[in-house]
C-alpha cells in the first residue's frame, strides 16, 4: 500500500527529453522463493494472529526463522525442540535483532539450517504429515507407557517412522547407534523357500567370535517342507517357518518373533554366497545399519517417451536398488514394512508375486533419504548365477520385467515422490588392489584378481 501511495505521488522522470514512469510491479519484480532460498535468516513477524505462514515458508527454504511474535506457541512444541532450529526475537527490541544474528557462528548456522530441513521434511511438508503428526502426538499422550521420547522426535528419521509398539528403546532401532556410541551386532540368515539342499554358509568363525547366528527358512513353496530329519546338520540353530501362502511374497518381511538379532541376511533360494562374502557384507552393514547392504544392484530411470519411471537390470556403475535376494538390513524394517506401509501396496506385491524387494528399497530410502550400499562380489558371480536356480528363476516369465516397472510407478505414486536415490558408491575389501599375497588377505576369495 505504501509503495502504491508513493507511486501515485511520483512525477514522471525526464530522461533525454522522454518521460519515464516507474511501475510498482517493476519495483517488486524479483523471485520471492529464490530470495528465500538465498537468505540465511528470515524475519517472521506476527500475521493477523500470533502465527504466520512465513514460518513454514522459511522452514521449507532452509532459511532460519527469526520469530517476532511474543507469546506464540510454536507448532508441536511439546515434542519438537525448536531452540535448535529458530531464533526467537522480542517485538519490543527490534533494533537488537541484527546484532543477535551476526553473533551466531557459521557452524551453528549450518546446524540450524539442517534442523529446519529435517523438521520440514518430517512433519510439515504435506497436509497428510501435519495431520498424522498431530494424531501420533495425541496417541503418545494417551498411551504414555509406549510413547516416543524427544530424541526420536528431534532426530532423523523423525517420529513418524518410529513405531513405539515395536520398542521404546533406542538401541532397538537402526538410526541411533552412532549417537549412542554403540555398534550393532548379530545376524539371522533368512533364506526364502529353499527347494534344494541348504547351500548357505554356516560361519564357525563368527560363532566362535561371539556373534549370535541363526538360520530361518521361510518355506513358501507349493509342496510341503521336508521333515526336520531331512535337513542338513548345521553348527547354528536352524528354524523352518511355514509361509502364509495367502499372504504371498510379502510374508518374507513379516516381523517374525523368532528373529532376535539386529541384522537380517535375506537370501533367495537360488543365491550362492561364500562365507567370506557374507562376512564382508556384515562388516560393511555394521557401519551402515540403517541401510540395505548387499550384492545384486538394480536402477530406476525416468522415461521421457512414456512419462513414467522405468526399471533396469543392466550391470552399470550407477544403481539405486540392492535386491534383498542377497542383502543385509535391520530387522526393524520388517516391522515398518508390515505396519507402516498401506495394505494396498502389500496386496499388489502378493497379487503379482513380484516386487517385494523393490518395495523394501522404496521404504528404506524414504526413511533414510539415502541410497543402499553395494558391496563387491566375486568376479565369477554372474557365471555362477547362470547355472543356479533355472527352474525357480522369474526371468523366463515375459511379464516379470513389465510388472516391476508398473510396481515402481505404483510405489512412487503412493509415496508422492521418487524416494530411490542413485549412487556410484561401492565398497571393496580394503586390500583389494594392494600388492599383498592373496593367501594373506582376509577376504581372499573376493580379492583374488
Amino acid at each position: 500500500t505504501r509503495i502504491w501511495n508513493l507511486y501515485q505521488k511520483m512525477q514522471p522522470l525526464q530522461v533525454n527529453g522522454k518521460k519515464h514512469i516507474f511501475s510498482p510491479l517493476k519495483i517488486l519484480m524479483f523471485d520471492y522463493l529464490e530470495l528465500l532460498h538465498n537468505s540465511t535468516f528470515c524475519l517472521v513477524p506476527r500475521g493477523r494472529r500470533l502465527g504466520s505462514f512465513r514460518f513454514l515458508e522459511s522452514l521449507q527454504a532452509a532459511c532460519i526463522p527469526v520469530l517476532l511474535s511474543n507469546g506464540w506457541e510454536l507448532p508441536f512444541s511439546d515434542v519438537i525442540d525448536w531452540s535448535q532450529a529458530v531464533i526467537e526475537g522480542d517485538e519490543r527490541l527490534l533494533l537488537q535483532i541484527p546484532s543477535t544474528v551476526h553473533s551466531i557462528d557459521d557452524d551453528k548456522i549450518l546446524a540450524f539450517r539442517q534442523r529446519t530441513q529435517m523438521l520440514w521434511e518430517a512433519y510439515f511438508s504435506s497436509v497428510d504429515k501435519i495431520v498424522l503428526t498431530t494424531l501420533e502426538i495425541i496417541k503418545d499422550r494417551v498411551f504414555s507407557h509406549v510413547s516416543r521420547n524427544k530424541l526420536m522426535w528431534n532426530s532423523l528419521p523423525g517420529g513418524l517412522f518410529i513405531l513405539p509398539e515395536y520398542s521404546t528403546n533406542l538401541a532397538d532401532y537402526p538410526f541411533y547407534y552412532l549417537s549412542q556410541g554403540k555398534q550393532p551386532g548379530f545376524y539371522s540368515c533368512h533364506p526364502c523357500c529353499l527347494t534344494t539342499g541348504l547351500s548357505i554358509p554356516a560361519n564357525h568363525e563368527a560363532a566362535a567370535g561371539g556373534l549370535q547366528i541363526q538360520i530361518i527358512i521361510l518355506w513358501n513353496c507349493e509342496k510341503a517342507a521336508p521333515p526336520r530329519s531331512k535337513w542338513p546338520q548345521t553348527p547354528v540353530p536352524l528354524t523352518i517357518i511355514e509361509g502364509k501362502r495367502k499372504v504371498g511374497l510379502s510374508s518374507r518381511f513379516l516381523p517374525y518373533n523368532i528373529i532376535s538379532t539386529d541384522a537380517v541376511l535375506s537370501l533367495d533360494e537360488d543365491t550362492v554366497l561364500l562365507t567370506s562374502e557374507v562376512n564382508f557384507a556384515f562388516v560393511v552393514w555394521r557401519s551402515f545399519p540403517d541401510r540395505i547392504v548387499g550384492y545384486p544392484p538394480r536402477s530406476h530411470f525416468w522415461d521421457n517417451s512414456k512419462q513414467a519411471w522405468g526399471y533396469t537390470s543392466k550391470w552399470t556403475n550407477e544403481f539405486s536398488i540392492v535386491l534383498t535376494g542377497a542383502a543385509f538390513y535391520h530387522r526393524y524394517y520388517h516391522h515398518l514394512f508390515t505396519y507402516y506401509l498401506p495394505a494396498t501396496l502389500r496386496t499388489l506385491v502378493d497379487q503379482t508375486a513380484n516386487c517385494e524387494d523393490i518395495l523394501m528399497n522404496f521404504l528404506v530410502s524414504a526413511v533414510t533419504k539415502l541410497p543402499p550400499i553395494k558391496v563387491t562380489q566375486r568376479k565369477q558371480y554372474k557365471e555362477v548365477l547362470t547355472t543356479q536356480g533355472v527352474k525357480s528363476s522369474h526371468w523366463p516369465n515375459p511379464d516379470h520385467f513389465s510388472q516391476r516397472q508398473d510396481c515402481i510407478n505404483a510405489f512412487a505414486s503412493w509415496f508422492g515422490h521418487m524416494p530411490l536415490v542413485h549412487s556410484l558408491f561401492r565398497l571393496d575389501p580394503v586390500l583389494f588392489k594392494d600388492q599383498v599375497s592373496v593367501l594373506r588377505k582376509k577376504y581372499k576369495d573376493l580379492e583374488r584378481p
